[in-house]
C-alpha cells in the first residue's frame, strides 16, 4: 500500500492576521494615528490574500469607520494584455475612479501574488501604455493627499508564489514579515511609535541641514544626487508598513554618476537583475540588466521615467528585515549588514514640499526640479556605502557609513 504523505501550508494564525489588521487601521493610516470615527476605507485585497479581508473589514469597523472593498482576482491580468487591443489600453472609466477618490478617506493595499512572473513575456509597450491612461487617477489621489485629506499604507501578504521567488519557505517568508511589523510583540503599535521617534529624529537632523548635494560611493557605485532647495527629508509617515527609510525627492535634474543595484526588482510582471545606470545631467544615459532589460529600457523610454523621483536610506539598525523577499515594500527597507540604499525612477513625492503643496503651480513643480511621471519604480542597493552631504556654506560632512546614519 503506498502511502500517502500530506504537505502542510504554512497559514499565518488569526491572532496574527488580527494584529497586522490593528496595526494598518490603528496606527499606519492617518499619519500613525488610525482611522477616526466615520472615515472611508478603501480595502484593496488581492484573491489569494482573501485571509486578510476578514480582520481587516473586523478592525475598520471596531474604530466606527466604513469600508469598500475592492477583491482583486488572481492572474487576470495576463490575459488583459493577451486579448487587449488599443482601445483597451486607452480606455479610463473616469466617473467610477473620479467617485472613488472623492468617497474615500484612506486606502489599504495588500500586496500579494499568486504570480510573480504572470506578465513575462507581454510586450512592456502595452503595460505602459495601460499605466499612462490611468495616469489621472493617481494625480487626483496625490491632489487629495496633497490637501490632508487621504492617507494609504501598503503592507505585505506572503504567498508560496512570493516565497519560492525570494528562495524560502513560505513560513519562513512570514518570519520576515512578522518580525519586521512587529506582530510577534504583545503591542505592535507601542514599537512602530519608538520605531517612528527614532526616524523623526534623524528626519529632524537631516532637515536642519542645508544639504544641496549627496555623493554616493560604493565598491561599484559614485554617484552625485542634487537635493536642490524647497526640499525636507521624509519618513516614519505610515504610508508603508514596514518602513524605516528616510527619503526625499531630489532636484532630478542634478543626478551624474553611475550606480549598480545588486537586489533584483518585480516590476510589471517581470524579474529585472542587476541593473546598471549611468546620469548625465539629469537624466539616464546608458542602462543595462543581466534580466529584464527590455522591460526596464522601455519603462526609461516613458515619459521622465529616466529621471529619479526619490533617494532613500534605512539604517541597519531600525529594519530587522535580513533576507531579500522579492518585494519592493521589503527589500527597500532591507536592513542586512549595512542597509541599503534604493533610488526611485519618475514620480517624485510633492509631500517633500515643505511649504503648502496646494498653492504650487505645475509649472513651479518643473521650475524646482520635481520629476513627473507616471512611473515610479524602486531599485534597491545593499552595497556597503559612504554618503557625504555637500552643505550650501562649502562644508562636507558623511552622513551616513557602514550601513548607519552618522547624526
Amino acid at each position: 500500500m503506498q502511502e500517502m504523505v500530506c504537505k502542510m501550508v504554512y497559514i499565518p494564525s488569526a491572532e496574527m492576521l488580527e494584529k497586522y489588521a490593528r496595526v494598518l487601521v490603528r496606527f499606519a493610516l492617518n499619519s500613525g494615528n488610525g482611522i477616526k470615527h466615520g472615515d472611508v476605507v478603501l480595502l484593496q485585497v488581492p484573491e489569494c490574500a482573501k485571509l486578510m479581508l476578514i480582520p481587516l473589514q473586523r478592525e475598520v469597523l471596531k474604530a466606527g469607520g466604513h469600508y469598500i472593498t475592492q477583491y482583486l482576482p488572481d492572474e487576470v491580468d495576463r490575459n488583459f494584455y493577451e486579448y487587449a487591443e488599443d482601445h483597451h489600453l486607452d480606455f479610463f472609466p473616469e466617473k467610477l475612479l473620479r467617485g472613488r477618490i472623492d468617497e474615500i478617506d484612506h486606502s489599504i493595499a495588500i500586496l500579494a501574488d499568486a504570480n510573480k512572473t504572470e506578465l513575462q513575456g507581454i510586450d512592456p509597450k502595452k503595460i505602459m501604455r495601460k499605466s499612462k491612461a490611468h495616469k489621472p487617477y493617481f494625480d487626483w489621489r496625490n491632489e487629495k493627499e496633497g490637501r490632508g485629506k487621504f492617507t494609504w499604507t501598503l503592507a505585505l501578504y506572503g504567498t508560496e508564489a512570493m516565497a519560492k521567488e525570494a528562495g524560502c519557505s513560505l513560513e519562513e517568508y512570514w518570519k520576515q514579515i512578522i518580525s519586521a511589523c512587529y506582530l510577534n510583540e504583545q503591542d505592535p503599535l507601542e514599537h512602530w511609535r519608538k520605531s517612528f521617534a527614532e526616524v523623526d529624529r534623524v528626519k529632524d537632523e537631516l532637515n536642519k541641514m542645508e544639504i544641496e548635494k549627496v555623493r554616493i560611493v560604493s565598491r561599484n557605485t559614485d554617484l552625485i544626487v542634487g537635493i536642490g532647495k524647497n526640499r525636507k527629508w521624509m519618513g516614519g509617515s505610515g504610508r508603508n508598513i514596514p518602513s524605516f527609510e528616510l527619503f526625499i525627492s531630489p532636484d532630478c535634474r542634478m543626478t551624474e554618476g553611475k550606480i549598480e543595484f545588486d537586489q533584483p526588482l518585480y516590476r510589471y510582471g517581470n524579474i529585472i537583475e542587476n541593473v546598471k545606470l549611468e546620469f548625465k545631467n539629469g537624466r539616464v544615459v546608458s542602462a543595462s540588466a543581466s534580466s529584464g532589460e527590455e522591460v526596464l529600457k522601455e519603462m526609461l523610454a516613458t515619459e521622465n521615467a529616466d529621471k529619479i523621483g526619490e533617494f532613500s536610506l534605512t539604517d541597519v539598525r531600525l529594519s530587522k528585515i535580513n533576507r531579500f523577499m522579492a518585494e519592493t515594500l521589503f527589500d527597500e527597507n532591507f536592513g542586512g549588514k549595512y542597509g541599503n540604499t534604493h533610488i526611485a525612477l519618475g514620480a517624485a513625492y510633492k509631500d517633500s514640499f515643505p511649504g503648502d503643496i496646494g498653492k504650487v503651480k505645475k509649472e513651479e513643480w518643473e521650475e524646482m526640479g520635481y520629476n513627473d511621471s507616471v512611473v515610479h519604480t524602486d531599485i534597491v542597493s545593499s552595497e556597503n556605502r559612504e554618503i557625504t552631504a555637500y552643505l550650501s556654506d562649502g562644508s562636507q560632512k558623511i552622513i551616513y557609513r557602514d550601513g548607519k546614519f552618522l547624526l
